[in-house]
């Protein structure tokens, strides 16, 4: 009876998170979840609160990147790249499409892919509007995908390497040994199929005499402070020191300095801050915390190390599909708690935990609700008055996904 309410209050929780029945927000089902658990006695205050530290990390990564995000945004920084990336297009349609993918590489890579999802969407909205662009989606589609594919070339690159590997997070040179080629392999094939499923829609010229929004220096502080975050960080992952802290720090600094030299009140960049992520993601360790009682990562440990023993190659391929197939059904963030507690519990062969990771940071392209990046993007691309149907993305998501993770799992081998 104990293990049955936890699944209930723990499957309906996530289910909120991820249909959002009136239209509430995903945060609200999370905490409500976490909350229901304690008052029904599932879990003590220690145990939720032992569930709630294990994230500290991943909290401090997503307040300092939500800072270094939303004060360049509001600087006008992805306006200019993304402007710029039409200029140099020339009016190809063609050529605009491979630049803003560049653009939302480099922005996944440095900034996550979920600063990709809410800063980059609407700067490539206002310029494909202001190209004049007759079909605007396969350009805001680059935003989604883009944000989910390249989330692996580092570990800053996406919250849930955080929450996959917790303490245990591979040192820089180690990650890139393991990741780099099947990111290449990611993010080409991405491409390719997208461009191939899109091109229909990419044969109209685009308007060439736009203008380019002048880079102010707040803006031009903004990059630096990325320049220099980006710089940081990579250096505490060469040395193994955790993220969020270096992250909150660099992030809290940019923005200050950023708001102090150009006179403008905090309030506007704190405003602009989807803080809503944070009680989000606390949420659901709190509910990832309950189902540990169950015994779920201790039996999904088991398998993988019983599975792993009978044949490791089964068990790479088997793992990434699986787990790429289950986060679209119940959302990356929580699969990637499950996921990588199950991972730190079992000696596996690093390429089984490798095509786990690749699962859950690839495996979202699939559908509009398997990652948070993801539901950022969609709430980005309503408020600029575009819209997609699940539908309609599912069938593009199935085949960009399935051939961008056979690529990925494959070069792991290489």
């Amino acid at each position: 009876m104990l293990f049955t309410l936890i699944w209930i209050v723990s499957v309906l929780a996530i289910a909120g998170v991820i249909i959002r029945p009136f239209k509430l927000p995903e945060a609200i089902w999370a905490v409500a979840g976490a909350v229901l658990l304690i008052v029904l006695q599932q879990l003590s205050p220690l145990e939720a609160l032992s569930g709630l530290s294990k994230g500290t990390d991943v909290y401090l990564f997503l307040t300092g990147m939500m800072l270094l995000a939303e004060t360049a945004r509001e600087e006008k920084l992805f306006d200019w790249l993304a402007a710029h990336a039409t200029l140099l297009a020339k009016g190809s349609p063609k050529k605009l499409f491979m630049l803003i993918y560049l653009v939302g590489t480099v922005v996944t890579v440095f900034l996550s892919n979920d600063a990709t999802a809410v800063v980059l969407t609407p700067a490539v909205a206002a310029v494909v509007k202001a190209a004049k662009v007759k079909n605007p989606l396969p350009y805001l589609l680059i935003c989604a995908f883009i944000a989910n594919a390249a989330s692996f070339v580092l570990p800053i690159s996406n919250p849930a390497n955080l929450v996959i590997y917790g303490s245990h997070m591979p040192p820089l040179f180690q990650w890139l040994r393991l990741f780099a080629l099947p990111s290449i392999f990611a993010i080409a094939a991405t491409y390719v199929m997208l461009y191939l499923m899109q091109r229909h829609s990419l044969k109209q010229q685009t308007e060439t005499n736009i203008r380019v929004p002048e880079l102010s220096r707040g803006g031009k502080t903004a990059l630096y402070g990325i320049i220099a975050t980006a710089i940081i960080l990579l250096i505490a992952s060469a040395r193994g020191v955790q993220l969020g802290l270096p992250t909150a720090i660099t992030g809290i600094l940019t923005s200050a300095i950023v708001i102090v030299s150009a006179k403008k009140h905090p309030g506007i960049v704190i405003k602009g801050i989807t803080w809503s992520v944070l009680p989000l993601v606390a949420g659901l360790f709190v509910i990832v915390e309950a189902l540990n009682k169950t015994g779920l990562t201790q039996t999904i440990s088991h398998m993988l190390v019983q599975s792993a023993a009978h044949s490791g190659a089964e068990t790479v391929w088997g793992s990434g599909f699986i787990i790429a197939f289950v986060c679209n059904l119940a959302n990356n963030l929580p699969v990637g708690l499950i996921a990588g507690q199950s991972i730190q519990m079992a000696h596996l062969p690093e390429l089984v935990k490798s095509a786990i990771l690749i699962g859950v940071d690839l495996g979202p392209n699939l559908s509009i609700t398997g990652s948070l990046a993801t539901i950022l993007w969609l709430v980005a691309l309503r408020r600029e008055g575009h819209n997609i149907t699940a539908w309609a993305f599912l069938k593009i998501g199935f085949f960009v996904m399935t051939i961008a993770l056979l690529a990925a799992i494959g070069a792991l081998w290489l």
